[in-house]
């Protein structure tokens, strides 16, 4: 039986405030450097992870890179699956 979590890496994200995104929330998430993904990848996550820590705190994340069709990529991570607090924000 094969591993639910084999499409997926476990990588180190942060969360940090974007100037301009033109999205709903000012305050988004994405991978750190050094990581298996770059730093300009967008990252959807469970919206705790925004809202309840401060800017720029760090988590360990299981995500996996996907896409919506017609869409640019962007990191996956469900709101249900575990989150660690590795590093404080500001």
């Amino acid at each position: 039986m094969p591993n639910p979590w084999d499409d997926y890496h476990q990588i180190v994200v942060e969360t940090y405030e974007a100037k301009k995104s033109g999205k709903a929330t000012k305050v988004h998430v994405r991978p750190v450097p050094n990581e298996v993904f770059s730093v300009d990848i967008d990252v959807e996550c469970s919206r705790s992870i925004r809202k309840d820590f401060p800017i720029g705190t760090r988590f360990r994340i299981y995500a996996k890179q996907t896409s919506r069709e017609g869409g640019k990529p962007f990191l996956y991570s469900s709101y249900k699956w575990p989150v660690t607090v590795v590093g404080e924000g500001q």
